[in-house]
């Protein structure tokens, strides 16, 4: 063996009979190709219909349009906070809205409102103003989901930051919230 070659990279023999490809059909690879070509198939329609999800049109998520108005009601909903109207707060989700918080699952407007009032507005008010930071994304024509950060400040307390995730359905009345999950 010659020094200067690596071990395992010597060329490999065989008689000519294996070398030759078997005239035969191979059931297995004729079967692989045909699965192979329908994922490719079933992966581009799938790719095609979620395009056309979230391309805008008449009936379509018209994302400058949308955005905003998903944005104005959750300025709206801050502002409820802000001036302790828990009412307003809540007017951005639909009455079936369920919410995940440390407690687990809540289900409904009334649920959320229990949740709320034990929590931050203990005292009948939160203690602290509600800013927020976020990113708004369709997932269909009709839907959103809104992902961010809520920051609360002031009244002598140390800042209280978490995580939200909230999904949003449009409705007769406009966005609305149907599912927050915050943390």
């Amino acid at each position: 063996m010659d020094s200067h070659r690596s071990v395992g990279h010597e060329p490999e023999t065989r008689p000519r009979e294996m070398m030759r490809r078997s005239s035969a059909p191979n059931p297995r690879r004729f079967f692989a190709s045909i699965m192979w070509r329908s994922s490719v198939l079933l992966f581009a329609a799938v790719l095609a219909g979620c395009s056309s999800q979230m391309r805008s049109g008449v009936t379509g998520f018209q994302y400058s349009s949308d955005a905003a108005a998903i944005k104005a009601m959750l300025d709206t909903s801050a502002a409820g906070w802000n001036r302790a109207e828990l009412p307003v707060y809540l007017s951005a989700y639909v009455d079936s809205a369920t919410a995940m918080g440390s407690t687990g699952l809540v289900r409904g407007v009334k649920g959320i409102e229990g949740q709320m009032r034990a929590g931050f507005w203990r005292t009948g008010r939160p203690a602290q103003t509600l800013t927020d930071h976020l990113e708004i994304r369709p997932i269909g024509p009709n839907q959103a989901i809104v992902t961010g950060q809520y920051i609360l400040t002031g009244a002598g307390l140390p800042n209280r930051t978490g995580w939200f995730t909230t999904i949003w359905v449009r409705t007769p009345v406009g966005w609305r919230m149907v599912h927050d999950h915050s943390s």
